[in-house]
């Protein structure tokens, strides 16, 4: 067994064992605290352990099938993704040439050039050629009502739903010296630190957190919550070093970071989801929303992790 497939198999076994823990405890909690659904936390903890499952299990379903198959998943997670954003935005029927597009011409290509590794024309094909491709499509049909707002909501539909989740399967195109044959490990540490913070953050807010930092746009996060969730999810990404290709001291830097980010990026999409007046992004996983509320802190989060690891060497 190569030393990347037996870190992936020593890694999945500690994620299984972690999930059986915690689904252990989760069980317990429903069945002492909430027996009849009426514990809202404990819910939501189960809620996040079952989409975990999912989650982990999808994706190990990917790695085994390789590159195609991370492709694959990503894909579908962007195209997924995207219907969910664009059921919330103002769209016209003069749009619908412009999200057909969107959903069958950009997403394809945007994928493709990740599978033919051109990395040059990946990094702009949305930002640049996207952003003048929908306007245009949208403008020959006429309607200037809210045309902006219109094309703007679009095209930053794109960016997050898109763009920024291609970073994920982008990591497997990084050319890192002496680490060849292992970036899904990257993908692995990425979802993992990231994930974990949320989660922390979550456990750490019930058992001690005190003060709201953005009551109206999430009241569930607090303070404490906040630094408790970050400072444990810094903790496990520097643990998590023998995955990567840094020190110890360099992944619990980029763990911090990417937390950050994935803190943040929740915040921006809870904003915008208080803007459209609902709770969640969908109910694509049952009980707890959409792939949206999932995955917004790894979309925000991946971009920064993509850059700073690619260029990391270079430095």
């Amino acid at each position: 067994m190569s030393g990347a497939n037996s870190d992936l198999m020593t890694l999945v076994a500690g994620i299984f064992g972690v999930l059986i823990v915690a689904s252990v405890i989760g069980y317990i909690l429903q069945q002492r605290f909430s027996p009849n659904g009426s514990n809202a936390a404990v819910e939501n903890l189960n809620a996040r352990i079952k989409a975990w499952w999912v989650m982990v299990i999808l994706i190990g379903l990917a790695f085994i099938a390789g590159r195609i198959g991370v492709l694959t998943l990503f894909g579908f997670c962007s195209f997924a993704a995207l219907r969910e954003f664009i059921t919330l935005i103002n769209t016209r029927r003069a749009d619908h040439w412009a999200l057909a597009a969107a959903f069958f011409v950009v997403v394809p290509i945007q994928y493709f050039l990740l599978w033919a590794e051109q990395y040059g024309i990946f990094s702009i094909f949305i930002p640049v050629y996207a952003f003048l491709l929908m306007p245009i499509i949208s403008v020959l049909r006429g309607d200037t009502e809210r045309f902006l707002v219109r094309i703007a909501e679009v095209q930053w539909a794109l960016m997050i739903c898109v763009f920024c989740a291609s970073h994920v399967p982008a990591l497997l195109t990084l050319k890192i010296p002496g680490y060849e044959g292992r970036n899904v490990l990257l993908i692995a540490f990425l979802v993992i630190v990231v994930q974990l913070s949320d989660v922390l953050q979550y456990v750490w807010g019930k058992l001690l957190g005190r003060t709201k930092i953005a009551p109206r746009l999430s009241p569930s996060k607090t303070v404490e919550g906040f630094v408790g969730g970050i400072i444990s999810a810094t903790l496990i990404g520097t643990g998590l070093w023998w995955i990567t290709p840094f020190t110890p001291f360099q992944a619990g830097l980029l763990a911090f970071v990417i937390t950050l980010m994935g803190f943040f990026g929740g915040l921006v999409m809870s904003a915008i989801k208080r803007d459209r007046g609902v709770k969640d992004w969908g109910n694509l996983i049952e009980g707890h929303g959409g792939l949206i509320d999932r995955l917004d802190s790894v979309v925000f989060s991946a971009p920064i992790f993509f850059h700073l690891t690619r260029y990391w060497w270079s430095l």
